[in-house]
């Protein structure tokens, strides 16, 4: 699974601040068509965002839950509205491009 750096988590926040979301966890919480509809969303955008309209108090856990199931990555959960990310395997057909890992700072 993709891990992120905080420099791809901020860019990855940014590029979906004007994203709606494509996905409402409602009165029937977190069911298989939500993970299948997440698994369509991440397949088809790559980047998505879920609106907890009900499950408010339980988003974090079931957000973490959502992104396993559909090996995804977690970018950010901020109020009722988490955003997950996941690249596109085909290099052509991606969206984003991450911005590369900062180099580690050698200690002399």
């Amino acid at each position: 699974m993709l891990q992120l750096n905080s420099s791809q988590r901020r860019y990855l926040s940014r590029q979906a601040h004007d994203l709606d979301p494509i996905v409402m966890v409602g009165k029937r919480g977190f069911t298989d068509q939500i993970v299948e509809a997440v698994q369509q969303a991440l397949h088809a955008h790559e980047l998505i965002k879920i609106r907890f309209v009900d499950y408010k108090a339980d988003r974090v856990t079931i957000t973490e839950e959502l992104a396993r199931r559909a090996d995804a990555v977690v970018v950010r959960v901020i109020g009722n509205v988490a955003i997950l990310f996941r690249e596109q395997p085909d290099p052509k057909k991606r969206r984003y491009r991450l911005p590369a890992p900062a180099p580690a700072s050698v200690e002399e």
